[in-house]
């Protein structure tokens, strides 16, 4: 059966159970590439011993048996869309049956891959809050119609409205959703604010990955493809007759490789840009954001309102300049194994990340907000690191070993910058939020309302006591925050104060 029907009916009246789309086998063509690798080592097996002549039939057998592993998941995979829960039951040998109900249901998300979106399929996502996954149960393959439907009955249901009958389909790409209200629409991504987004997405550890792809293949390139090399451009100017001059101008070789670097650094941040958020659209439901982006692999994700924890603004040094920031939101729901926070304002100015904020009842202090300083005695850490690699050049320069003058040049610009970034260790009370910045090369505000904060460790040590210092330490549930939440090297007086607010805060909660 291709699309879901949905049955107005309970579970245990004759259900009509049904499977997952067909197409479930063609992304199973499409998985077997990747766990090939796992049986290359027996065809190179083959070929070291002689026997290529069953090359060709292994790799036929395992072809055959991957497709007959995965019918057989299809065929004993069902599943039931009931009129208050969801029931799955898969397993070819040990058989699993699950009930969720739609009350526990905090999120579906629904994401689509190149392939899923040339077959008008998606995967829905399940997510109930039990064990920390990404999600805790899902279906691989439904018509992107039905998707869109199921997560419409299960959003009505859990707002208390009752949701229109959705007609079945047979077709396997057709279309059932239910029509609902417009949602509000937050903030959208232009192709020209993507372009401008990937110039200030120039990565260095882009620009790494993609000279490693180029020494590793470059001996099965039919072209020279090392553009950094300035003896490179030395070698094409001898083509035209201009290597003497070029030789004679060597600056202009280092100009043109440093040229090439640059390219390759911003092509790559603009085609990471593109690929992850094509089409970015977030809008305003009724109990969640909901975050919709990606060229090749489209996904869908909702942010329930009432589980945000944080906000976190994120910027560069250089973006700071210009006025962009990045708007991440901490939430009790994570957004799966590689981003723990939501990314719900990629890249956008501070007037139009403001209306985001107020949606989660969170606001941003003012160009007028007075901020206090974190003591410098922050920086101390860094600078006993610059005293040891002092005396460790020290102790290498007495062996003979010339590399200890790196360690002693490097040791007093380490302890300056430390110094330096001690500066920028602030903190404001907001009333009901506390903003915390800290960061010089890429500065990050986290704007924290008080009831969000579970737990308020106040700490010190031999090194604080003396001076009258402590650190906060905020328990925030969910999410990675990027780093820990704390203020830390403030009056002890002042942490003991901040402290009783925030726990009075959640006891009014």
């Amino acid at each position: 059966m291709s699309d879901i029907a949905l049955p107005r009916r309970g579970i245990e009246d004759e259900p009509n159970w049904q499977r997952l789309h067909p197409a479930t086998l063609a992304l199973a063509l499409v998985r077997i590439g990747p766990r090939s690798l796992q049986f290359l080592p027996a065809v190179a097996a083959l070929g070291f011993t002689g026997n290529w002549i069953w090359i060709v039939p292994a790799i036929g057998a395992f072809l055959l048996f991957s497709l007959l592993a995965a019918w057989f998941r299809w065929l004993r995979f069902r599943f039931l869309v009931g009129d208050d829960e969801m029931v799955i039951e898969s397993g070819v040998f040990a058989r699993q049956h699950r009930t969720i109900p739609f009350d526990r249901i905090q999120d579906v998300s629904i994401e689509q891959g190149l392939v899923s979106r040339a077959l008008g399929i998606a995967k829905v996502g399940f997510e109930t809050g039990a064990g920390g996954k990404e999600n805790d149960a899902s279906l691989d393959a439904i018509a992107l119609g039905a998707a869109q439907a199921l997560r419409t009955t299960i959003r009505a249901h859990r707002s208390g409205e009752a949701a229109a009958p959705v007609a079945a389909s047979d077709a396997p790409g057709a279309s059932g959703a239910v029509p609902v209200a417009e949602d509000r629409l937050l903030f959208a991504m232009t192709p020209r604010q993507l372009l401008v987004a990937g110039l200030f997405n120039f990565s260095l550890a882009a620009l790494a990955l993609v000279g490693a792809g180029m020494q590793f293949f470059d001996d099965l390139l039919p072209f020279d493809f090392n553009v950094f090399n300035p003896g490179d451009w030395i070698d094409l100017a001898e083509q035209y007759g201009l290597d003497q001059w070029v030789i004679a101008h060597r600056w202009i070789a280092g100009v043109g490789a440093g040229i090439s670097l640059l390219f390759i650094g911003f092509a790559s941040g603009i085609a990471t840009m593109f690929f992850a958020n094509w089409d970015f659209r977030l809008t305003r439901e009724p109990r969640t954001l909901r975050r919709t982006r990606g060229l090749t692999t489209r996904t869908d994700v909702a942010v329930p309102v009432k589980r945000v924890q944080a906000a976190i603004l994120v910027t560069g040094w250089f973006r700071r300049r210009f006025g962009w920031h990045e708007l991440r939101l901490q939430s009790l729901a994570s957004d799966g194994e590689k981003e723990r926070d939501h990314q719900v304002v990629p890249f956008a100015q501070l007037d139009a990340i403001d209306p985001v904020l107020a949606e989660v009842a969170i606001r941003r202090p003012d160009a007028a907000q007075a901020w206090q300083h974190s003591h410098r005695i922050v920086a101390l850490g860094p600078i006993v690191g610059a005293v040891c690699a002092t005396i460790g050049g020290g102790v290498a320069l007495w062996l003979g070993n010339e590399v200890g003058w790196l360690a002693l040049v490097a040791a007093p610009l380490i302890a300056l910058i430390a110094l330096w970034a001690a500066r920028f260790h602030r903190w404001a009370d907001l009333g009901e939020q506390v903003a915390i910045r800290r960061g010089a090369w890429k500065p990050k505000m986290t704007l924290l309302p008080h009831a969000s904060v579970q737990s308020v460790d106040l700490k010190t040590d031999f090194i604080l006591r003396p001076l009258g210092l402590a650190t906060l330490v905020f328990g925030v549930p969910g999410g990675s925050s990027l780093a820990t939440h704390e203020i830390p090297a403030i009056p002890a007086a002042v942490a003991r104060d901040l402290r009783t607010r925030i726990l009075a805060a959640r006891a009014r909660r």
